[in-house]
């Protein structure tokens, strides 16, 4: 089998096409580096650069390379971002994911791997989220997060696609440090990125029902999501696999905000105390996954905790940044 990966440059796709080749399954990377880096892939992995808007780019791509399977995560990401430009996120996460789907359909790609959130959930009153738990998103990106899920099965259906949808929860993390996440868009280097400049770490709400009042999150390494990835696409390579699986790519357990910032002063040894600021519209007490279906379906459970996590950001941080 050949895979195809969509966004393989990115912080996660590189982290993907690498695990996928290192277990030996021939991979194949299409980014058009608007976030990726060419750097975070090996020489032995080929890199298309180009977009999944570009129709004909992707057919001649599935024909010349023989693809026999497709790990989509070129997606754009950021939820406030969304919020302010939903066109553009429709036309990119959803538009995008139809024209690929239109030429793994003609090109007669039978496997098909997609990137999800845990934002298709919004915020659900659940101690632990399961697959079952009603969808009900609550930012444009967490809109075409759940359509695209919609959009996979529906074709998966129309053209005998055997399809998997992983509903990922917060990612942290580097395998190695140069594969670190280079943006400061997620909780783990929003700290960093203020205790470089000197600055208190940040807790918005500290009033919610929870142990300290802060929010409750379920943190994934990204190493262990690589793996997940690969799981879910030896899963369609076995022989008869069929019909369409979602299941949440989580560790099951709950870190509250304040303990996280007090682990990454830890890490750091910059402990200086957090400022509390208003809670953020939107965010949820508490989302943790249930991880159990993973388990059980693709034989994937996380290794890895969060002291990991936050040291090898924390590398990956000093790399890029030069601190």
């Amino acid at each position: 089998m050949t895979w195809l990966i969509t966004g393989g440059a990115g912080y996660i796709g590189a982290h993907v096409a690498r695990a996928m080749a290192a277990a030996g399954e021939p991979v194949l990377a299409l980014d058009d580096l608007s976030a990726g880096v060419r750097a975070r892939l090996p020489r032995d992995i080929p890199l298309v650069q180009g977009s999944s808007l570009d129709g004909d780019l992707l057919k001649r791509i599935l024909t010349e390379h023989s693809v026999t399977g497709v790990v989509h995560l070129a997606a754009r990401k950021q939820v406030g971002e969304s919020v302010a430009e939903p066109t553009r996120y429709y036309q990119e996460n959803v538009g995008g994911l139809a024209t690929l789907l239109d030429a793994v359909a003609q090109a007669g790609v039978r496997r098909f791997v997609l990137s999800s959130s845990a934002a298709v959930y919004g915020n659900p009153d659940a101690d632990l989220i399961t697959e079952d738990t009603p969808c009900a998103p609550m930012s444009p990106y967490g809109e075409t997060k759940l359509a695209g899920e919609w959009l996979v099965r529906a074709a998966g259906r129309a053209h005998g696609i055997a399809t998997v949808c992983l509903r990922y929860f917060n990612v942290a993390g580097a395998a190695s440090p140069e594969l670190a996440d280079t943006g400061v868009f997620n909780v783990v280097p929003m700290v960093f990125d203020r205790l470089t400049r000197g600055e208190a770490p940040r807790i918005f709400g500290d009033d919610y029902p929870t142990p300290d009042g802060t929010c409750v999150r379920d943190y994934i390494h990204v190493a262990d999501l690589a793996d997940a990835h690969l799981a879910a696409a030896r899963h369609l390579a076995a022989d008869g696999a069929e019909g369409d699986l979602t299941v949440n790519i989580g560790r099951g357990e709950g870190v509250s905000v304040r303990e996280l910032v007090t682990l990454i002063g830890e890490v750091t040894g910059d402990r200086r105390p957090a400022l509390v600021e208003p809670r953020r519209p939107g965010d949820a007490p508490r989302a943790v996954a249930s991880a159990g279906l993973a388990a059980e379906a693709l034989g994937w459970r996380a290794r890895r905790g969060l002291r990991e996590m936050v040291e090898s950001a924390w590398q990956g941080w000093l790399l890029h940044r030069g601190g």
